[in-house]
């Protein structure tokens, strides 16, 4: 089996280097690193729950491509939410982007990293 790690040396708030990859590909499964509401600058985009989910969802998809996946090849996701009573709301978001394929999903209540509302990692098959 091969395994392609996938993305290169990323940069985090401050322009750190983070020592992870944004996706590895292991035969036909995909394995994205969790992601946060990051926007371009390396800075977390201004906003509540919602913001942050259509961000943090945008930058799944990003780490994806890298693989030649999209949303639909997901197969299973991971949600860490900072605070429960934003289940709501965010489940509203979450479903615009899985419309049609549902993957299964495990949601939690955390203690994030850099004040970040919600962290999404799934895993996708692309045979």
């Amino acid at each position: 089996m091969s395994v392609q790690f996938l993305g290169g040396t990323r940069t985090g708030a401050g322009g750190q280097p983070l020592p992870f990859s944004p996706a590895v590909k292991a035969g036909p499964f995909v394995f994205v690193s969790g992601q946060i509401a990051m926007g371009d600058n390396g800075e977390l985009v201004p906003g509540g729950i919602e913001a942050q989910t259509r961000q943090t969802l945008k930058n799944v998809e990003k780490a994806l491509a890298l693989a030649g996946c999209t949303l639909k090849d997901v197969v299973k996701s991971t949600v860490w939410l900072d605070d429960a009573r934003d289940f709501w709301t965010f489940n509203r978001v979450y479903a615009e982007f899985f419309s049609e394929n549902k993957p299964a999903r495990s949601t939690t209540q955390a203690t994030l990293m850099i004040d970040a509302k919600v962290e999404i990692e799934v895993i996708a098959y692309k045979a």
